[in-house]
């Protein structure tokens, strides 16, 4: 094995860990008759296979922390202290097999998710009792996710979105916010952030959610993958909105993004997704 494979298989590894968990590639194998959520060449597969998922995955956490609720339930039921990337990594497993897996192992896993939230409920520092399962709350996961992924796809993508791309995804992935228990869930981008802006009057943050974006912001990591992951994180914070950033006290400096954190960032994703390699949807259907 030469010296430039070494790397290539030294870097997606040290991916691979923070994104999955393992640093093996998984082994998907894909069948093109199988029934599935979302055909092949869907806005979903165009969007999520995407290396650029990794800033939009780091975003979504970072903005999700500021609802309260949410933020209480990931705090009471998540340690981010002995594994601070551990709900990153469920998120990406989540999210690939409902875009690219069966339909059977689709529903598996949402089925699983619900299970799940069954059991996450609890109170919020001031009192107020949160259920993991509550459509309005899913309702602020789903949507945070949706636009960070998109958000990423658009600015860090490899390739540009064709025309009605955007509008098309948000409109599929309602269809898994239905069957996770979200109730009329945005169909458009322009119904997407009106969702998110009648959001703003529940959103504030305490010492719960700056004691996740401090982990969040600097997990422990090989120094080798410490440094990529410092470029990823600076452009999911640079993607946030002007008042989530002021909210999290994660300041980006006027014409910083621009200049400095998206060129870097990038690089960075070229050099990722050279190291990856192709998704396997890209070459198994």
């Amino acid at each position: 094995m030469d010296v430039v494979e070494q790397t290539r298989q030294r870097i997606a590894g040290g991916l691979r860990e923070i994104v999955s968990g393992t640093s093996e590639r998984p082994q998907v194998v894909f069948d093109p008759d199988a029934p599935r959520l979302f055909a092949a060449g869907s806005a979903p597969w165009m969007v999520q296979s995407d290396v650029s998922m990794l800033v939009g995955g780091i975003r979504a956490l970072l903005i999700q922390t500021l609802h309260p609720m949410v933020m209480a339930g990931v705090a009471d039921h998540s340690d981010f202290r002995i594994d601070p990337l551990g709900r990153l990594q469920r998120t990406s497993q989540f999210v690939g097999v409902t875009t690219f897996g069966t339909l059977d192992e689709a529903e598996a896993a949402i089925a699983t998710v619900r299970r799940v939230h069954d059991h996450i409920t609890g109170h919020t520092p001031d009192g107020r009792r949160y259920e993991a399962n509550d459509p309005h709350l899913l309702a602020w996961v789903h949507a945070t996710e949706v636009d960070s992924f998109l958000l990423a796809r658009i600015r860090y993508g490899a390739t540009p979105l064709p025309t009605g791309v955007a509008d098309q995804y948000v409109a599929d992935m309602g269809d898994i916010a239905s069957r996770l228990g979200v109730v009329n869930p945005p169909r458009s981008t322009v119904d997407l952030a009106w969702t998110l802006e009648r959001f703003r009057p529940e959103l504030s943050v305490g010492e719960q959610a700056h004691s996740t974006v401090r982990w969040l912001a600097a997990p422990p990591a090989p120094l080798p993958v410490r440094v990529p992951y410092a470029v990823l994180f600076g452009a999911a914070a640079a993607l946030l909105p002007r008042y989530a950033r002021r909210m999290l006290r994660l300041p980006v400096p006027p014409l910083a993004g621009p200049a400095f954190i998206e060129p870097a960032a990038t690089g960075l994703l070229r050099i990722l997704g050279w190291a990856m390699g192709p998704h396997p949807s890209h070459s198994d259907l």
